[in-house]
């Protein structure tokens, strides 16, 4: 936690201290949110009960609609943007509703919140040729660390999990007899995906040659390690596919969810539903898988200015 939140908190009156404490237990147990998100809520959470302090309240039932949107106005006039408004009325929204629910307060005061809605930009996407150019860089490699760079830029486009799922992934999460990953995605929710046949040679190749060089007492039944045996670090990850996309003529400048972005696109252009696109992307609502159609209509856009005589 960021010295200024960790200030904050220290400060607050006993009694939104202790609601603050409950309520962080809520997130991480009850709901088994990762530590990450946890802390995103809780740092939101701070700021929202140290303006409510400074306002003078000092009980959980003094948060009043008035104060939370000050709370968010003052954010606005420190130069927040529309997605940080955004997240930060959506953190009190979920808090007034543990409230509520917890008997804290007699009413969820965060029903009757408006926030502005965060501006949805266009994700950068690789062409289908230079995609094919990232994940074949590292083809051909003969040492250890080469065939893992190349399992590292196969699975996370074949299959677009996230880096951290990517990490995360055990030997036998894999089945390659039927080419398909066990993931553990967002709120520990599991699911299948699967992987084509240039991923399942890099995996042959990474599993019988690379794999046994580097492991060690450490490495345990992570699929993909570091250099000194342990687990691979997601930074390392990211570093990989950085260094593959900026030796790529003409690729904009992604990193691993840039190539999961890529696959989700390029598997809807090749025909594919958007509710199968939401499940390879173990995505909770239709509505974040949406964003690719866009992608699609915009590249469509593009094509057609740049080829057709009356555009």
């Amino acid at each position: 936690m960021a010295t200024g939140t960790a200030d904050a908190r220290s400060a607050l009156p006993p009694a939104l201290a202790e609601v603050l404490a409950g309520y962080e237990e809520h997130l991480a147990s009850q709901r088994d949110l990762s530590e990450h998100t946890v802390r995103g809520y809780v740092t939101d959470v701070v700021g929202l009960l140290d303006h409510l302090a400074r306002r003078g309240g000092e009980q959980a039932h003094h948060l009043d609609l008035p104060a939370l949107r000050s709370w968010l106005a003052q954010g606005r006039t420190r130069g927040h943007s529309r997605a940080t408004t955004a997240r930060h009325a959506a953190a009190a929204r979920s808090f007034t509703r543990w409230l509520r629910r917890s008997g804290l307060t007699t009413e969820d005061v965060g029903l009757r919140l408006v926030s502005p809605k965060a501006h949805r930009t266009l994700p950068d996407v690789l062409a289908p040729d230079q995609a094919r150019a990232v994940v074949e860089s590292a083809a051909g490699a003969e040492e250890p660390v080469g065939l893992r760079d190349a399992v590292v830029l196969e699975l996370l486009y074949a299959s677009g999990i996230r880096v951290s799922e990517l990490v995360g992934l055990d030997v036998d999460d894999l089945d390659r007899g039927r080419r398909v990953l066990r993931v553990l995605g967002k709120g520990r929710k599991e699911r299948t995906v699967p992987y084509g046949v240039p991923a399942e040679a890099a995996l042959e190749a990474w599993l019988t040659r690379g794999r046994p060089a580097l492991a060690a007492a450490s490495s345990g039944p992570a699929l993909l390690l570091g250099v000194r045996g342990g687990r691979l670090d997601a930074r390392e990850a990211r570093r990989i596919v950085h260094a593959a996309v900026s030796g790529t003529a003409g690729a904009p400048d992604i990193g691993p969810h840039g190539l999961r972005h890529s696959a989700a696109t390029h598997v809807l252009e090749g025909g594919a539903d958007l509710r199968s696109v939401q499940e390879l992307l173990g995505h909770a609502s239709l509505a974040t898988t949406q964003i690719y159609t866009h992608v699609t209509v915009e590249r469509l856009r593009a094509v057609h200015a740049q080829a057709h005589p009356r555009a």
